[in-house]
């Protein structure tokens, strides 16, 4: 069993897609496809039940998993210690990055860094996308996660994946049985939405603008855990990036498709000045070999 399928095992079990996941490892889908049957052949087992729709692990892949996991965790400690020992970058990183990006997964990313470079004073803020380009902008920050594509200037920025938006209802909604909503029948509803500050709120407000409606929000919250608990409360609908509709937190709401047509993406980037620092050159290097974002040049 090499490294490369082990690798390639825990991003379809985690996408559930061998597209997604070929996209997430850099390579195409049907080097993908062909390095996961030659593992299934090598083992003799079935790793993954394909649908048209979906792919899910099989009893054997359930239990092969663990395994890959640990084999990657040791080859990631493995680069660590390597890097440790040969390199002794230091300096400072700021970093700031917007709530809930999906794409990222930013705790995972910085603990590696500190673990690779533990002579990097890092520094760490969370912010709307607007803010956070701002202050990259102006200095004082090296690299932000965001979601927004806008007023980013020269800033340098690299597209790390994007996700559709989704409605979510309350079970009791007379669109919660349907699975799918229209924008002109969200507008009718009470919203519950995050503050003008965040990335989302500016990406909904646009698609409703866009499409010449008005509508009520009527709960304007900061976190994602306040949003959903407000929806499960029955005190408005919500359209989120499709992540946040995943979360436990979420469990029992109603997700709703949205029409295909002009829809609005999640669309998660990662900028930094013309001129970056060394240690946001690495912490962007590092992103890309942990495979912790899909990484894409915008």
């Amino acid at each position: 069993m090499e490294l490369r399928q082990m690798e390639y095992l825990v991003a379809v079990a985690e996408e559930g897609h061998f597209t997604r996941a070929a996209a997430l490892c850099g390579v195409t889908q049907s080097g993908l496809s062909a390095a996961v049957r030659s593992l299934e052949k090598e083992l003799g087992a079935s790793l993954f039940a394909r649908t048209t729709r979906r792919v899910a692990l099989t009893d054997a892949g359930r239990a092969l998993l663990p395994f890959a996991r640990r084999m990657l965790a040791q080859a990631s400690a493995g680069r660590d210690a390597v890097a440790r020992a040969s390199q002794h970058l230091s300096g400072q990183l700021r970093l700031g990055a917007e709530q809930c990006l999906g794409v990222v997964d930013v705790g995972p990313l910085l603990e590696r860094f500190r673990l690779r470079y533990p002579l990097v004073d890092v520094q760490f803020t969370q912010a709307g996308s607007a803010e956070l380009a701002t202050q990259v902008r102006a200095g004082d920050l090296d690299v932000a996660f965001l979601a927004t594509t806008q007023h980013l200037g020269s800033l340098r920025r690299l597209e790390l994946g994007r996700r559709p938006v989704v409605g979510l209802v309350h079970p009791t909604d007379d669109l919660a049985s349907s699975g799918q909503a229209t924008w002109e029948g969200l507008a009718a509803r009470d919203f519950v939405d995050f503050r003008e500050a965040w990335a989302i709120r500016q990406l909904v407000d646009t698609a409703f603008t866009d499409r010449h409606l008005d509508r009520r929000v009527r709960m304007s919250v900061d976190d994602v855990h306040t949003l959903l608990d407000f929806v499960q409360r029955g005190l408005g609908v919500a359209v989120v990036p499709q992540h946040v509709a995943a979360k436990p937190q979420a469990a029992g709401l109603a997700v709703l498709e949205l029409p295909a047509e002009n829809a609005p993406e999640w669309v998660v980037s990662a900028v930094s000045a013309p001129t970056a620092e060394p240690a946001a050159v690495r912490l962007l290097e590092l992103l890309a070999e942990a495979n912790l974002a899909v990484a894409q040049p915008a």
